[in-house]
């Protein structure tokens, strides 16, 4: 899954926020709701940095 977010410290900054994400499994949706993600930044084909994110209650938890 990718996380469209321009920087690693951006995606951290958005704590609070709803996941700007985009889909990129060809097995279906990655993207379930609260739970933990791995992801890829800035677009799934320009990978400059990786992130995991907790999501809670639909909005960013933690950024590690």
């Amino acid at each position: 899954m990718a996380a469209r977010y321009p920087t690693k410290k951006s995606l951290k900054a958005s704590l609070g926020k709803p996941l700007r994400y985009e889909e990129t499994s060809l097995f279906g949706r990655e993207y379930h709701g609260d739970g933990s993600y791995t992801v890829v930044g800035p677009s799934p084909y320009d990978r400059r940095w990786y992130a995991t994110v907790k999501v809670e209650d639909g909005v960013i938890a933690k950024v590690s």
